[in-house]
């Protein structure tokens, strides 16, 4: 992953900061700490709503497939980032934009989670 991981971090460094964090078997790419993306075998996937994804499906992009209890599950939140955009850090930064767009628009719109009083005062 080291070396996906340099190629990654030099291909988005147009868009800004990206953070890589393994969770969960894949690892997320955070900008803002907010999760914009994944990489999963050494694939890059981002975040998309209903237009984005549109826009990636019309340049050829595949929805993200995790294997759960061996069974594939599609994903349709994250979406391969188009082979074009591999080869160009311009066009690769400015579907990360778009991705992040996205993710900050769904996390604006969550409630925060309620507080347990009881966990409040045990700290």
């Amino acid at each position: 992953m080291s070396d996906f991981r340099a190629f990654v971090e030099e291909l988005f460094a147009g868009f800004g900061p990206v953070r890589l964090r393994r969770m969960f078997g894949v690892t997320g790419l955070f900008a803002n700490d907010v999760i914009f993306g994944l990489i999963d075998e050494d694939t890059i996937y981002l975040k998309a709503d209903e237009a984005l994804k549109t826009e990636l499906v019309a340049e050829g992009s595949v929805a993200w497939v995790y294997r759960f209890a061996a069974e594939p599950v599609a994903i349709g939140s994250y979406w391969r980032l188009p082979e074009a955009a591999l080869d160009d850090p311009d066009a690769a930064a400015a579907w990360a934009r778009k991705a992040l767009a996205v993710a900050e628009a769904k996390a604006a719109g969550k409630k925060p989670k309620p507080r347990n009083p009881e966990v409040a005062r045990r700290s």
